[in-house]
């Protein structure tokens, strides 16, 4: 009965706390100042709620990446906590592409809707293509960007197929695209599930790939088969 109290107690306070960052990074997304501010608030909400649940990272080959070099991180997704755990441990300022359903909710999600993040709506194919287009122009802008190639959380903790988009937009921008994966978030929160479980999260950023491939269908499945390979030899079953 206590733990389910503190559980509680952690969650209501993540709650209040996720408001009034989300209120302080929408300030910080008007200001004339760049996104810099944006990126330092939302990180530090990432590393505190991170913190709360008792959820640490250990990131392995972050020396991989270049200093001054962006890049399109594309990572498995197991679980909610894959998203403030590549805000906090990545050592870059990504620019997430997440649903669209998530800027409906109250004060985060409108926060959300504002931000440099990208809102992808997976129910329109042509929304869908804007939205990647929308992320390129970014990456013109020397900006790196993450997306879930799986499109969606796993439901049984396994590595599902990869959607094409994140190795069309690799192929389109010509920047370095980085396998990104993460191990043991499933059971912290899986899907359909409101326990939150303390544990140790792995991430793994593997070698960027450089493709000279033009863009193209055969070329992109080509990426994803690559990426696809990369992530599941590091990735373990949950």
């Amino acid at each position: 009965m206590m733990g389910a109290l503190w559980l509680f107690a952690r969650m209501l306070f993540v709650v209040f706390y996720t408001i009034l960052i989300s209120i302080a990074a929408a300030f910080a997304i008007v200001l004339p100042v760049g996104d810099s501010p944006f990126h330092e608030i939302v990180r530090n909400w990432a590393r505190v709620v991170l913190g709360v649940f008792g959820i640490r990272v250990h990131l392995f080959g972050g020396e991989r990446l270049q200093v001054g070099q962006h890049y399109v991180y594309v990572s498995n997704h197991a679980s909610m906590f894959d998203i403030p755990a590549v805000i906090a441990s990545i050592p870059d300022k990504v620019h997430i592409v997440f649903k669209k359903e998530l800027t409906r909710v109250p004060i985060w999600g409108w926060a959300l809707a504002i931000s440099p993040y990208i809102t992808i709506d997976r129910g329109n194919p042509r929304g869908a293509m804007a939205s990647l287009e929308k992320a390129a122009k970014k990456i013109q802008k020397g900006k790196s960007i993450l997306l879930f190639a799986e499109g969606t959380r796993t439901r049984d903790g396994k590595l599902q197929p990869f959607k094409r988009g994140a190795f069309l937009l690799a192929l389109k921008s010509g920047i370095p695209l980085v396998p990104v994966t993460i191990n043991r978030t499933y059971h912290i929160l899986p899907k359909g599930e409101w326990r939150i479980k303390p544990t140790d999260i792995e991430m793994i950023l593997e070698q960027p790939i450089v493709s000279g491939s033009e863009p193209g269908k055969d070329a992109e499945e080509q990426l994803m088969a690559t990426v696809h390979q990369q992530i599941a030899k590091h990735y373990v079953d949950q």
